[in-house]
């Protein structure tokens, strides 16, 4: 594995490309579209469009704001892409008002691109069902959930007759059921395509598995991924900004980008809850400082001496 640390000077080159993108406007938008998901077109946010990695936000990082407040500081994040969690999206709307709800965040400019964590807690098709009609009232085109590995079979029929996307969230090592990525791959490796993985990098590590092999492993069953930043990759408490901690992130992206990973980057930034935008700005900062020096060029060698 390579160091992971970004030489300085192609994180400010990265980041200063990243600026000048944003001045070009949304023309750029689409650039790296994955026919898989379908684009709304926004007209103040610039997606990334330097490598096929794209970043986006998990919602859950926004916890304690509401809706419209929660849509403002992901604007200023300069990122259409969201997962939203129920906090924003409740279980409890009709489908009329989650529908108003979608038309309100697509109006904005924003994507979602999925929904969750969502646990299917009982192994019933009025459960599950449940869970189904609410993520296509809102627009879901995949489900990040939980839920013990019994009830995956039923969640299965439910994604091929619904044609929605589920990605089982790993969760470190106070999971009972799924605490690495590989305790998911034993189970859906041979289910539904539409069945697969949500790889949350930081709990991953925290099991003392190699994020950047389970990448690899999990290939195509890769669907959905957490991004979070550690100190100490035994410690959940030592979460930080990304780009502070631990965690290989540009051997993460450049993983990504080997398997063709076809789904979003979702920070899921769960410190600092009553003031997250400061850190959360940083962690994009840096990682569109690291796609950028993956997207550049490679420098010229020098001309041998004479």
């Amino acid at each position: 594995m390579s160091d992971h640390h970004v030489p300085r000077r192609t994180f400010l080159t990265a980041a200063a490309a990243t600026v000048v993108g944003t001045a070009l406007g949304a023309s750029r938008f689409g650039r790296v579209a994955q026919a898989a998901v379908p684009r709304v077109a926004p007209t103040h946010l610039t997606p990334d469009t330097v490598t096929a990695v794209r970043i986006g936000v998990a919602s859950y990082s926004l916890r304690n704001f509401p809706l419209g407040k929660t849509l403002d500081m992901i604007r200023a994040l300069r990122t259409p892409y969201v997962n939203f969690k129920s906090f924003h999206l409740p279980y409890e709307k009709s489908a009329q008002e989650l529908g108003e709800l979608r038309k309100q965040i697509e109006d904005a400019g924003f994507q979602i691109v999925g929904g969750g964590t969502i646990t299917f807690s009982r192994d019933t098709d009025d459960d599950v069902a449940r869970y189904f009609e609410y993520a296509r009232a809102a627009g879901m085109p995949l489900i990040v959930a939980t839920g013990a590995p019994s009830v995956l079979p039923r969640v299965e029929r439910f994604a091929r007759h619904y044609d929605i996307k589920v990605a089982i969230h790993n969760h470190g090592t106070e999971d009972p059921h799924f605490p690495s990525p590989y305790d998911v791959l034993k189970y859906v490796k041979d289910m539904d395509p539409r069945m697969g993985l949500c790889i949350d990098i930081g709990h991953t590590a925290r099991t003392g598995t190699d994020v950047v092999k389970a990448i690899a492993d999990a290939g195509p069953r890769l669907l959905d991924m957490h991004a979070k930043d550690l100190r100490d990759l035994k410690d959940k408490e030592s979460q930080c900004i990304v780009g502070e901690g631990a965690l290989p992130i540009p051997d993460i992206f450049r993983a990504l980008e080997a398997i063709r990973y076809q789904g979003f980057v979702n920070l899921e930034y769960e410190i600092d809850a009553d003031d997250p935008l400061p850190g959360m700005k940083q962690s994009f900062a840096y990682m569109r400082g690291v796609l950028g020096g993956m997207g550049a060029p490679a420098p010229r060698k020098a001309p041998p001496a004479k």
